[in-house]
């Protein structure tokens, strides 16, 4: 509305320098306000006897300039801290300009003066459009749940353990119901429903029920479930170029098979920093689906026939802890690969296939390879070191994390089980080590289990 004040202002002006220039007599126009009423400002031509001087005339226009600059600060002044409400209302606070009776003289200066009026009054509403957009933001998200994503939503539907080691998941909602399962600190199960003090949850193979002051859901579930799950990009293009700094165009620091998985450490604008085996680097998120992984409960079944192979890998290792390695070496059937005739034990003990995997160190590392001589990756080394006792692996290290029996922490680790990294395969040698494929730099090496970040522990024998 007071910006069509203005515009009138000057189209007033225009037309006055208009019937100036034409030579009309003060006589003959009258009043300028007759012919633009609209206006609302008065504007008279005088007659030569009644006009002052050009130069009195730009002096008054002058100081009138000046006076509507210095009142539109001040109702600049005045008007901080409004625009939110005023925009809201639909209301428009930019500054009247009003002109008294204006002469001819100094109508270039005015004119000036007024336009610079106007765009600083316009460039204030664009910064505080501004802010009226981020307010209004912010109160979306607060309306939608603390700006929230979708899966930060879906983590309200969780129930998270927070014990010292587990909870028990119970067929019916008391302490006098069946055992069906352990949900372990920090473990991960479904909201089903709540009854009198307990949740009903549903996790990995166990349905059942849990005490509900041993664990955390709804809007206590959005920040921890981030502290104890694994935020996880699973690879979705043929091959993963990881870089050294996120862009196109930094240093490749290694490169990462499709369906690979690796760890996510930190989220940026389009990029996320990973962790592979040459170290830590960046990867494009158009190339990667981001995930965030629980461990779930344990049903009783899947404990009892955990801890037997558990019971039955330590009497093997310890069976097979007897043998000379002499006798290991001289013992079974050969294998010949490349020309080079290795020890293969007939025995099928996780110590045989350590001992085994153990001639192939300072052998190269080649991406994608399989030859135990002439180079292998990761997941490459594994799959044909297991080949030679006959078992299949895939070739592939996410894969191979759901291969065998899982296995509850290194402690519990046995020779010849596979330690799955982020984007990297292990096999895990006893006394704290891996034998492994690690990079094109070191070759096949030997190395502290716990280097990195462990994923998941799979026993195969």
């Amino acid at each position: 509305m007071k910006k069509n004040k203005l515009k009138w202002t000057a189209c007033a002006l225009a037309a006055v320098m208009g019937f100036t220039g034409m030579g009309l007599e003060a006589e003959a126009t009258g009043n300028v306000a007759s012919v633009l009423p609209s206006a609302g400002i008065e504007f008279s031509l005088q007659s030569e006897e009644e006009s002052t001087s050009l130069s009195a005339l730009k002096e008054d226009s002058d100081r009138e300039a000046a006076e509507m600059a210095q009142q539109n600060e001040e109702e600049d002044g005045e008007n901080t801290g409004k625009y939110e409400d005023d925009y809201e209302d639909g209301q428009d606070d930019e500054p009247d300009i009003s002109v008294g009776s204006a002469q001819v003289g100094g109508f270039a200066d005015l004119a000036s003066t007024s336009d610079k009026i106007s765009r600083k009054s316009s460039e204030k509403k664009i910064v505080d459009t501004v802010v009226v957009s981020e307010g209004y933001t912010r109160d979306l998200r607060a309306a939608a749940g603390r700006g929230l994503s979708e899966e930060e939503e879906s983590f309200k539907d969780l129930v998270i353990a927070k014990v010292n080691d587990y909870v028990n998941v119970r067929d019916i909602p008391s302490e006098d119901g069946e055992i069906v399962g352990k949900l372990y600190n920090k473990s991960v199960g479904s909201f089903i429903e709540e009854e009198d003090g307990w949740y009903k949850i549903s996790s990995g193979s166990v349905e059942g029920f849990v005490k509900a002051e041993f664990c955390v859901t709804g809007d206590d579930a959005v920040d921890y479930a981030k502290e104890v799950g694994t935020r996880i990009a699973t690879v979705n293009t043929t091959t993963l170029k990881v870089r050294e700094k996120p862009g196109l165009e930094e240093t490749v620091l290694g490169l990462i098979p499709i369906e690979d998985e690796l760890i996510v450490t930190e989220e940026l604008d389009g990029w996320v920093k990973v962790n592979i085996e040459e170290g830590d680097g960046y990867v494009s998120t158009d190339y990667v689906t981001l995930s965030t992984e629980f461990v779930k409960a344990e049903s009783i079944a899947e404990e009892k026939a955990r801890l037997a192979k558990e019971e039955e890998a330590r009497k093997a290792a310890k069976a097979a802890a007897k043998k000379k390695t002499a006798e290991n070496a001289a013992s079974g059937k050969k294998s010949e690969e490349g020309g080079k005739t290795y020890a293969n034990p007939t025995g099928s003990t996780g110590a045989d296939v350590v001992q085994f995997a153990k001639q192939f160190v300072g052998n190269p590392y080649v991406y994608g390879g399989t030859s135990l001589t002439n180079g292998a990756d990761c997941s490459g080394f594994v799959m044909s070191v297991y080949k030679n006792f006959g078992v299949s692996l895939p070739h592939s290290s996410a894969a191979d994390r759901s291969v065998g029996a899982a296995v509850n922490g290194l402690e519990n680790a046995q020779p010849g089980d596979i330690i799955c990294y982020s984007g990297h395969v292990g096999i895990y040698a006893g006394n704290g080590q891996i034998v492994h494929a690690s990079t094109s730099r070191t070759g096949i090496i030997v190395s502290n289990a716990n280097y990195r970040s462990i994923l998941s522990i799979r026993r195969i024998l």
